[in-house]
Formats: C-alpha cells, sequence, structure tokens
C-alpha cells in the first residue's frame, strides 16, 4: 500500500535539517534524551484512530496538557526546546516535538528514524486519560494502545522505549531506571524484565504484564533474545511502523 505522506516546501526541509543538528548538541549536552523521547511519545501518544483526534500536533506547548498528570516533568523539556524553536518559525511545534524524539533515539546508540515532516499544529489539547496508566495491566494497556491503532507486538515494542530514561518520585510516584545504562538504547530492557527484580532497577505493573501475558511474552523472548545490534534493526523497524502508521492515520 502506497503511504501518502504529507509534502512540505525546500525551504522548510532545510530548516529542520538545520534544527536536527541544533537538536543533537543540547541534547548531548543536558543528556535529555530520555525526557525528549517522552515528550515525542506522550504527543503521539494521544491519538485516536477512530476520532482522528488527538495525536503529535504541538498541543504539548499549552499548559492544558502538560497539566495532565501522565505528563509532570514535560514542561523542563518544553522549556529546554522553546530557544531552539524561536530559531526556526517556519516548522510546526508539532514537527519539532517529534523531531527531538527521532534525535534522542538517534544519539543514544539508536537506529536513523525515518522523519518525514508535514504535522500541522492544533489550537487545543486532547482530553486527559489517553495515556498508558503505569499501574494497570495488560486489559488496559490493549484497551490505551487499541484507540491509537496499533497491536500487540507494537505495544511490547513501545514499552522498549524504557531502556532510556528513569522514573521520578515526585512526577510518577515511582522511582529508579529500568536498565543499568539509562541513556543508551539497546535491549537491556527487555533482558532485565526477564532476569527478575533486581535492586536499583525499575519493573512497573505494566512491565510485568508483558511477561504474564501469553500474547505479550514471546516478543519480549524474541527481543531480548538477539544481539543488540539485531535488536537496534528490529526495534527501528518496529519503530518506523509504528511512527508512520501514527503520522499517516493523523493527517489522513
Amino acid at each position: 500500500m502506497t503511504k501518502n505522506y504529507p509534502t512540505v516546501s525546500e525551504e522548510y526541509s532545510k530548516a529542520v535539517e538545520k534544527a536536527k543538528k541544533k537538536l543533537r548538541s543540547l541534547i548531548a549536552e543536558k543528556s535529555c534524551a530520555p525526557l525528549m523521547l517522552r515528550l515525542a511519545w506522550h504527543s503521539a501518544g494521544t491519538f485516536d484512530v477512530k476520532t482522528k483526534t488527538g495525536g503529535p500536533f504541538g498541543t504539548m506547548r499549552y499548559s492544558a496538557e502538560l497539566a495532565h498528570g501522565a505528563n509532570n516533568g514535560l514542561d523542563i523539556a518544553v522549556r529546554l526546546l522553546e530557544p531552539i524553536k524561536e530559531q526556526f518559525p517556519i516548522l510546526s511545534y508539532a514537527d519539532f516535538y517529534q523531531l527531538a524524539g527521532v534525535v534522542a533515539v538517534e544519539i543514544t546508540g539508536g537506529p536513523e528514524v525515518p522523519f518525514h515532516p508535514g504535522r500541522e499544529d492544533k489550537p487545543e489539547p486532547p482530553p486527559e486519560g489517553r495515556l498508558p496508566d503505569a499501574t494497570k495491566g495488560s486489559d488496559h494497556l490493549r484497551d490505551v494502545f487499541g484507540h491509537m491503532g496499533l497491536s500487540d507486538k507494537d505495544i511490547v515494542a513501545l514499552s522498549g522505549g524504557h531502556t532510556l530514561g528513569r522514573c521520578h518520585k515526585e512526577r510518577s510516584g515511582f522511582e529508579g531506571p529500568w536498565t543499568a545504562n539509562p541513556l543508551i538504547f539497546d535491549n537491556s530492557y527487555f533482558k532485565e524484565l526477564l532476569s527478575g527484580e533486581k535492586e536499583g532497577l525499575l519493573q512497573l505493573p505494566s512491565d510485568k504484564a508483558l511477561l504474564s501475558d501469553p500474547i505479550f511474552r514471546p516478543y519480549v523472548d524474541k527481543y531480548a533474545a538477539v544481539c543488540t545490534k539485531n535488536i537496534i534493526c528490529c526495534c527501528a523497524s518496529g519503530a518506523c511502523q509504528i511512527h508512520e502508521k501514527l503520522l499517516v492515520s493523523c493527517c489522513c
């Protein structure tokens, strides 16, 4: 099936490349890749495939969306990004925030994720409650991700994003990283999940649901078993498909 991506001008495309270079410098200097990936994901994760509402359309810059419980701490990301965004007024916030997420994956050792610009900014944020609740299990995950049009395999692949970053008690009620190297993109999240709980490392109830669910579990086993080089390729493929699915669906 042919994918119909939005089209942008040559000037816009050049601005994307220039902004990408500045984002690399910022994210490397501030060691804030996990925060930027979380911003991109929480922006995209509000999309509802049936109503075509929500999604990555720049609304995270509004205080109303930043005030959602799931978005605690993302005001820091918005604040860090604003000086760069001001240098590129031609870019939509929608594209800019997703570009920050793409760069975050790349500079932590992940793959170069194809980026298709063309998202338009929307004037109002989506309602609260469309993002996953870390305290809940498989049924909840399927319900939330199902509204985005994503599959069981997609759910496990996206959960692998927990290989980057950590939880903060004051933001989520949980504390600690999922892996020993939370600034490295690899398959450590899946390996740690299978190895059991360890002091100093985190496993959320929603993470443990991937182990206990008979459909999720084989995907966890698969991603944990392959070497780091292959998991990057495997996750890249999955991430690109999810990214494209959201982009094409949101822009139709």
